[in-house]
């Protein structure tokens, strides 16, 4: 039996009726409170006017006690008009109406004829049950001769009119919650659709990038998370379209490479193959055997050369090279480059000169600075003829700086930066590649310098020779 499928609830109805449940529910809140509110100003409104005549009653009375009869029935024709009425009760509670006896006051509780007795005022709103009447709003007053409890006044008012009001208020009120509710409705449906509309171009784009597509771009901005999620994805996929180029021109440097290694090696090998079968066979005249052998262990050597830049590289990749630094004399390491270097550079007619002060000593790993070096100044004799090569040395304040300028051919501009990159070659022929065999001796020469915790640079014109800076730190 299949397992049923999880339901399914739109992100849009989520943040729809999100919305909507949270202005009804915050509408009702408002409503209660504010009908509540309306409902106790009404009521209340209406015992203070109660208590109003109340007090004026007692104040007549009191003031004019001759005049009782007559402030009592023109009181009463006043409330009357304003349908309200009042009776006065004596310290027993017992009632009279206005011109006759009444019956006791009923239904107060002890505690409510305890607070009377001590001279405050009652007030009972919506009262429904007691005095023989059907809804009304009574306040009673005491009243008090020389500190002495004698009785009271009992005011009424029918709840009707009050309740009429509370209704009407009502009735615009839930008009006014339909209205906003209304609005409500279209607004919340109108930004959901917004966000909806934002999160479905973010998932189309990123389906996009899913099915290989990595030139994808969506509307970003910072106005919510949203606009900074797009911000994002539009900077992953800027990421991702920069790192698939940069597969893609590793792939093809890698074929380039393979091709290059199999260039290089078959030649040295059919040299070797070539003269080792006609040593053999006696194909090679004696005379020129010696000549052979050199040509034989030239060549051999020359191998053994591209599988140690290849080896090195990777050692530097893996973080396999360990140096062992010491305080050289500049100027001895310089003369020893200068040295090995010489005939290489009076083949091609050039000049190598050393430039630096006795006492400059640098801190470095004393192998891999003259394998720097001689990596350098060989590229320099390479594409130098008829020129000059300085190898110099200085210091300032804080580093070591060895220079190798020739007055060579000069590097294009759009390739400088590239001279640094594994399997680069510059494009000017295939059997000659200034940069190391394989591409890969300037890519050595940074690693080297920068496990070395130094800088290098390269400054070059085409056509006036190029000048590599190298910058070693000073030991304190």
């Amino acid at each position: 039996m299949s397992p049923s499928k999880p339901i399914k609830f739109k992100y849009f109805y989520q943040q729809f009726f999100s919305h909507i449940s949270i202005i009804i529910v915050a509408f009702l809140i408002l409503s209660l409170l504010f009908a509540h509110y309306v409902e106790n100003l009404v009521y209340q409104n209406k015992a203070d006017e109660l208590i109003s005549y109340g007090k004026a009653i007692l104040t007549d009375m009191k003031e004019t006690p001759f005049a009782t009869k007559e402030i009592m029935n023109q009181y009463s024709r006043v409330l009357a008009a304003r349908k309200m009425s009042f009776s006065m009760f004596d310290e027993d509670g017992n009632l009279y109406l206005v011109g006759k006896r009444g019956p006791a006051i009923k239904g107060l509780s002890d505690k409510e004829w305890k607070k009377i007795t001590e001279g405050q005022t009652l007030i009972v709103q919506s009262d429904f049950k007691r005095f023989g009447q059907e809804g009304v709003t009574f306040v009673v007053l005491p009243y008090h001769d020389n500190g002495r409890f004698v009785g009271g006044i009992l005011l009424t008012s029918p709840i009707s009119g009050s309740s009429d009001m509370i209704r009407q208020i009502n009735k615009f009120l839930l008009y006014t919650i339909l209205i906003a509710s209304a609005v409500s409705l279209l607004l919340s449906w109108f930004l959901s659709r917004i966000h909806v509309n934002r999160i479905k171009r973010l998932r189309e784009a990123t389906s996009l990038v899913s099915a290989g597509n990595y030139h994808v771009n969506v509307k970003s901005s910072n106005f919510d998370e949203i606009g900074e999620l797009a911000n994002d994805f539009n900077h992953m996929v800027d990421k991702i379209n920069t790192s698939m180029e940069e597969i893609e021109s590793l792939e093809n440097r890698r074929r380039q490479f393979m091709a290059d290694v199999s260039h290089e090696m078959r030649t040295p090998l059919t040299t070797i193959s070539g003269v080792i079968e006609g040593l053999r066979n006696n194909m090679i005249p004696e005379k020129d055997k010696e000549k052979g052998i050199n040509l034989v262990s030239h060549e051999a050597k020359r191998l053994i050369r591209l599988v140690n830049e290849n080896l090195d590289f990777e050692k530097i990749r893996s973080n396999q090279i360990q140096l062992f630094r010491e305080d050289i004399q500049l100027l001895e390491v310089l003369e020893i480059i200068q040295e090995q270097l010489m005939l290489q550079a009076e083949e091609k007619n050039n000049s190598l000169i050393v430039e630096v002060e006795p006492d400059i000593m640098v801190n470095a790993d004393y192998d891999r600075l003259v394998q720097i070096l001689i990596n350098i100044t060989k590229n320099s004799i390479q594409f130098t003829a008829n020129g000059t090569i300085w190898l110099r040395g200085k210091e300032d304040v804080n580093w070591i700086i060895v220079e190798v300028e020739d007055t060579g051919i000069g590097i294009d501009p759009n390739e400088l930066e590239n001279i640094w990159r594994r399997f680069y070659k510059a494009d000017i022929s295939r059997t000659s590649n200034p940069y190391g065999e394989f591409g890969l001796g300037l890519s050595i020469v940074k690693q080297l310098v920068l496990l070395h915790n130094g800088e290098i640079e390269v400054f070059s014109e085409k056509g006036k020779g190029t000048k590599f800076v190298i910058r070693f730190q000073k030991t304190n």
